[in-house]
């Protein structure tokens, strides 16, 4: 048998997938999608709301291949967006079904990429675009994603939450009027998909946004042609991929969900599952104790050879 084919054989598909689209009968979505993830073994968190799907799964290849087929299956999902890459470890413990008001959540009422939305660009043509001096590049990522990589010459709004965006734009809407055209990113697509539409619901022309998002583009460009500097945060177990989307060095601190180095770790203020150097002066007694216990049932869990359920 080939090396790549046992490659596949002994890793999982970690399956990124979104569309905006109008699900009226979003509710009514939620069970027959969770149980038939279930029967397939598929872990991960899916995210419902009026204005479309959003989520990140992970199984074998048959299973993901099985969903996706269920999915494109209701005409209204059959433009499906989705980016794969490979673990060697199932990256979730759970799978859940969520609804929610929006499938990446904003804030701001009326910004519908159903309605309208900023130009594609596809991944191979994102240099060009980029390059150009009539282009501000702007990262609509959360602060602690572009600290571990971001393009050459992006933009950080420095927010920590989608919610923040719009503000950032109102508090430089001069600087970013002062180029000709807009161009956004993020990890997978979603949020620049949604930030476009605002954008052009604010009065700018020119809105650009990255098809596919950074997955796409670590996927499908040459690491001697891009314009990509770091890695990329992703919202699992694998922490942050590089160029072809190979798994990084970077690890996790349990308590703050922030991207973590060797170095960090080596941090006097760094306690496995309590604290890192980011948020050990921001933490409580109470929040210390309380992820002190939790770490403590990982700890046994792991002994007993059982998976700690209460691990995000």
């Amino acid at each position: 048998m080939a090396a790549g084919v046992n490659a596949r054989l002994m890793t999982y598909c970690v399956a990124a997938l979104y569309h905006f689209t109008r699900l009226s009968d979003f509710e009514e979505l939620k069970e027959p999608l969770l149980s038939l993830c279930e029967m397939l073994g598929i872990k991960g968190t899916i995210l419902l709301a009026r204005e479309g799907i959003n989520g990140t799964i992970a199984g074998s290849d048959d299973a993901i291949r099985d969903l996706l087929d269920f999915l494109r299956a209701d005409p209204r999902l059959n433009e499906l967006e989705h980016k794969e890459s490979r673990a060697e470890e199932l990256p979730f413990y759970r799978m859940k079904v969520r609804l929610k008001k929006e499938i990446v959540t904003m804030g701001v009422e009326g910004v519908d990429p159903n309605d309208i939305v900023g130009t594609y660009v596809n991944p191979e043509d994102w240099n060009a675009l980029i390059s150009d001096p009539d282009v501000i590049l702007i990262d609509t990522r959360n602060d602690y994603e572009v600290e571990i990589g971001t393009f050459e010459g992006a933009v950080n709004p420095d927010t920590e939450t989608f919610r923040e965006f719009p503000g950032w734009v109102a508090d430089n809407e001069s600087a970013i009027r002062a180029k000709k055209k807009v161009a956004m990113f993020c990890t997978g697509g979603i949020r620049c998909e949604k930030a476009s539409s605002f954008m052009k619901n604010q009065g700018f022309d020119e809105v650009y946004h990255l098809k596919g998002g950074i997955l796409k583009y670590l996927e499908t460009v040459k690491e001697e042609n891009s314009l990509w500097n770091g890695d990329c945060f992703v919202f699992d177990q694998r922490v942050a991929v590089g160029h072809g989307l190979a798994e990084s060095d970077y690890d996790q601190c349990f308590a703050c969900r922030y991207p973590i180095t060797e170095a960090d770790k080596s941090h006097e203020l760094y306690v496995k599952g309590i604290s890192c150097p980011r948020c050990h002066h921001k933490m409580s007694d109470e929040q210390r104790a309380s992820f002190a216990e939790r770490q403590k049932q990982i700890e046994l869990a792991k002994k007993r050879g059982e998976l700690h359920m209460g691990r995000r």
